[in-house]
């Protein structure tokens, strides 16, 4: 299992590309489980994991991206964390 945090804030549109890679990325991993933070909603994910620029990405309570993602790099983060 791969536990993430997509810690984002409303119109930002950076966040809504690293969204769009998270779907397009989420059906060859089945093992990751996705959950979306609004940093609105929850302001204290921001102190929590040190986050500067959004979105942050969390893997496994581990804050690994911040203010973009890419796919390619996220992909293969994403199959170390998996062990494939």
């Amino acid at each position: 299992m791969i536990d993430m945090l997509f810690i984002t804030v409303p119109n930002c549109a950076q966040c809504a590309k690293a969204k769009h890679v998270i779907e397009k990325v989420q059906p060859d991993f089945p093992e990751l489980k996705v959950e979306y933070i609004d940093v609105t909603v929850h302001p204290e994910i921001l102190q929590q994991y040190r986050v500067l620029s959004a979105p942050g990405i969390v893997l496994n309570g581990k804050l690994e991206y911040t203010g973009g993602l890419e796919e390619d790099a996220f992909r293969e983060r994403l199959r170390q964390l998996s062990g494939a």
